[in-house]
């Protein structure tokens, strides 16, 4: 099947995990992983499907921050600045950015692995922006 990149914009809740988590929970509900799986925590112990195919979605990465154990870390600042001309981009910045060319999948290096950007609103944080590239 391949790998398939995606992105999200969801509201700040104070921590990439925090947003990333209340992310999942709506993720998990809107692409109907809960008629097959009664939960989440279901759905990824479910290792062999995780772990052969995945769900192609945001759902397949589960930590956010800037830790080892992340999966989903920050965009770097250097990277901020090239790419948004600031480290405080707006939403509509990341839009345009996430739809432009080659769009910000060429901020990752390999399969199952995510960048987040802090959003901002007049200067301050209100959304995050999650992408990346998962599934086999």
């Amino acid at each position: 099947m391949g790998a398939s990149g995606w992105n999200y914009v969801t509201p700040w809740l104070g921590s990439p995990q925090r947003s990333l988590d209340a992310l999942h929970r709506e993720v998990f509900t809107a692409e109907e992983w809960d008629e097959e799986y009664a939960s989440l925590e279901e759905l990824r112990s479910d290792g062999e499907f995780m772990g052969t195919r995945g769900t192609h979605s945001v759902l397949d990465l589960t930590g956010a921050g800037d830790g080892a154990r992340d999966d989903i870390r920050p965009l770097p600042p250097q990277r901020l600045l090239e790419r948004f001309g600031t480290e405080r981009p707006t939403v509509e910045q990341y839009a345009l950015a996430a739809a432009g060319s080659p769009g910000l999948h060429a901020e990752l290096h390999g399969r199952w692995t995510g960048r987040y950007v802090l959003l901002h609103t007049d200067g301050e944080p209100t959304h995050v922006g999650f992408f990346g590239v998962s599934g086999d």
